[in-house]
């Protein structure tokens, strides 16, 4: 009788698992706002790296981003030329789509995420084989910040991600 109640409740837990929704499913066609100004070129192609890792972007062009990037609280350190807004999380720059769902997947009491100024290889900051290392920070209301994701590049000038989390970093 004990082996059946077992396995009875190993295919309960099977059929839990197996009925999970898997990690890219979860963030699959979330709605994400993108303001951006009507002249930024590495903006829409940001935006179109979004669309492409199935995010729907609502792309709101606005002249004035410091007033954008002031209402949401960004701290300075963290600016970069578009800011986007998705769960109550700030994206600042050019943060990659898988750190968006790690953030959204995760959801940890922060403020949100950013990639500062603009790095050459980040997405929609492509040029050619040139790229360099970034990072995506992580930043609170009080403005703190820690690394998110540190991107490196491999002998093969391939990025290599390395996700932290905040034990990593304390």
């Amino acid at each position: 009788m004990k082996i059946y109640l077992f396995l009875l409740m190993q295919l309960f837990a099977f059929n839990i698992f197996a009925a999970a929704p898997s990690y890219t499913e979860i963030q699959s066609n979330t709605e994400i706002k993108v303001y951006r100004d009507p002249e930024c070129q590495c903006c829409h192609k940001w935006i179109a790296h979004l669309e492409e890792n199935k995010f729907n972007v609502l792309d709101l062009l606005r002249p004035d981003m410091a007033s954008i990037k002031e209402a949401a609280h960004l701290p300075k350190q963290m600016t970069s030329c578009h800011t986007a807004m998705v769960d109550g999380y700030i994206i600042e720059g050019h943060v990659p789509a898988a750190d968006i769902r790690r953030l959204l997947t995760e959801r940890p009491e922060i403020a949100g995420l950013a990639v500062p100024q603009m790095p050459v290889g980040a997405p929609g900051m492509e040029m050619g084989e040139v790229k360099h290392n970034f990072t995506v920070f992580q930043f609170n209301k009080d403005g703190k910040y820690t690394i998110f994701t540190s991107y490196q590049l491999d002998e093969n000038n391939n990025y290599q991600a390395h996700p932290y989390t905040s034990t990593e970093q304390k």
